[in-house]
């Protein structure tokens, strides 16, 4: 039985930890049981008989009325290999159990299996345990980090939206300014066009000179000279339709004028 073993086999018994740590280092200190140097627990025991337990429960300190039920559950159990001859185990432990030799049946070897199963599977539990957690730390620490991506996209965010509402109301102000000038600009031309555009002065037609006529003759020359052109154009006695048009015209002119005065 090495210090691991031990320990269990007080720790079964209802022993307290801190007296179990003291048993077995003065089981070890007595050389009752072996060190196990290299870091490897074996899991479970295996006394050499019921003496062996009797003897090692009650240097536990472990009462008697105690000692008696755990013997004989660990004798049905396997963990002791064989029925002492001490008085108290005849005493204690029916015959039919005393007369026989409990040694490594199928049996044992068969939950010494499972504990070796249940052994991995528990190592495996662990493992999974591990991984799993591994898991929730790199899930967190990617959450934080995405929630301080959002809050810089925000801060962003909320700068280009002042950004763009201070270039929107530039720009709104450079329009107004604009349709300002604009407005400015067709007033300054109007004002230019009703200064420039005057009526231009009647042109003065020189009836006098298309006639022949001196510059000194009066009204009435011209007139005549007129009606004697209007005879000899007029298309009735062979004359040309349009230079009795053209005549025609500056005739009513120059009478409506004449008339006017």
């Amino acid at each position: 039985m090495n210090t691991d073993q031990a320990f269990d086999f007080l720790r079964q018994a209802g022993v307290t930890e801190d007296i179990c740590i003291q048993t077995v280092r003065r089981w070890l200190r007595e050389r009752k049981i072996n060190y196990e140097g290299n870091g490897l627990r074996k899991s479970g025991y295996i006394l050499e008989d019921t003496d062996q337990a009797f003897d090692m429960l009650m240097d536990a300190g472990v009462p008697e009325g105690m000692c008696t039920p755990l013997v004989r559950l660990w004798l049905r159990e396997g963990k002791i290999q064989n029925v002492g001859n001490g008085k108290l185990v005849t005493e204690t432990i029916p015959k039919e159990i005393a007369t026989k030799r409990v040694g490594h049946t199928d049996q044992d070897k068969i939950i010494r299996q499972l504990k070796v199963k249940i052994k991995a599977q528990d190592e495996h539990i662990e493992g999974m345990e591990k991984l799993h957690q591994n898991s929730i730390n790199t899930l967190i620490q990617q959450r934080n980090k995405l929630k301080i991506e959002i809050a810089h996209i925000d801060k962003e965010k909320n700068e280009l939206q002042k950004e763009t509402k201070k270039l929107l109301q530039e720009n709104i102000d450079l329009r107004n300014e604009l349709l300002k000038l604009k407005e400015e600009l067709s007033r300054g031309s109007k004002r230019e066009q009703e200064q420039t555009h005057t009526p231009p002065p009647p042109m003065q037609t020189n009836y006098r000179q298309k006639l022949g006529l001196s510059k000194t003759a009066g009204p009435k020359e011209v007139l005549a000279g007129y009606k004697k052109l209007l005879i000899k154009t007029h298309p009735d006695h062979g004359g040309n339709a349009a230079a009795f048009h053209y005549i025609k015209t500056d005739y009513d002119q120059f009478r409506s004028g004449f008339k006017g005065k």
